[in-house]
């Protein structure tokens, strides 16, 4: 009996056939429309969700296009800057350091230096350069030494450009341009360094990157180099009208 009993109870016409997937799907949406519908903050808390993620999705799009608008186009202009740098024999300058204890020219030599610089159209004193050359290699075949440098121009109220590289006394080079500051600061590139008489009478032509346009009167047309270029008379003799502003001397 207990066995019938057991069979009749779990008969299988006593058991319901499972809910298809589309009534499922038919009943669950009707509870929530139901739910939502006595529910109103829901509804409310969803459309704030929805309208969040399309502010924030067009907040990222305002910020992507404004960075790129805010790119300065100037970052990679070129401006050219000449100058002379002449020795005219009153700063005690160059000062030959013979550390190597050598009577020839020996890795290991020190050249500390500071002579006066002109705009590039010889019409004012800019200021000064100062630095040191450390000797790398005496080349007698050529006639000259190579040297490590390590200085800088200095441009009164302007500020400075700080420089490093070759300097060879018998052919050109190209020194990078590390920095500076005042105008200068942010500025990079390159300086060529072109030999007019060793090491008295020298003429630099800057590359320069990421700064402003430079002013006017650094900018004048530079007389082209040779032996013979001199500043004029009243730059030499710094008179009112024929320096930059508060030239370093």
């Amino acid at each position: 009996m207990a066995t019938a009993s057991a069979y009749a109870i779990f008969r299988p016409s006593s058991v319901k056939p499972p809910v298809t997937s589309t009534a499922a799907a038919t009943s669950l949406a009707q509870k929530l429309l139901s739910f939502k519908q006595t529910n109103p903050l829901l509804s409310q808390t969803l459309k704030l969700s929805n309208s969040a993620a399309a502010f924030a999705g067009s907040s990222s799009a305002r910020r992507s296009f404004s960075c790129k608008s805010q790119t300065d186009p100037s970052a990679a202009k070129i401006q050219e800057l000449h100058v002379y740098e002449i020795n005219e024999r009153d700063r005690g300058s160059p000062a030959y350091l013979r550390l190597s204890q050598k009577t020839v020219n020996t890795l290991g030599d020190l050249v500390p230096f500071s002579n006066k610089v002109y705009t590039g159209d010889l019409q004012k004193r800019a200021g000064i350069t100062a630095g040191i050359c450390v000797l790398i290699k005496n080349e007698p075949e050529k006639k000259g030494d190579r040297y490590e440098a390590i200085y800088s121009f200095y441009f009164g109220d302007y500020g400075h450009i700080a420089v490093q590289g070759p300097y060879l006394t018998y052919e050109d080079t190209y020194l990078a341009v590390t920095g500076g500051s005042g105008i200068f600061e942010g500025v990079y590139g390159q300086v060529k360094l072109q030999q007019i008489i060793f090491p008295f009478k020298l003429f630099y032509t800057f590359y320069l990157k990421g700064i402003p346009d430079l002013p006017a009167e650094l900018l004048g047309k530079p007389v082209a180099p040779s032996p013979a270029v001199e500043p004029t008379a009243a730059a030499k003799a710094c008179e009112p009208g024929a320096t930059i502003p508060n030239f370093t001397d």
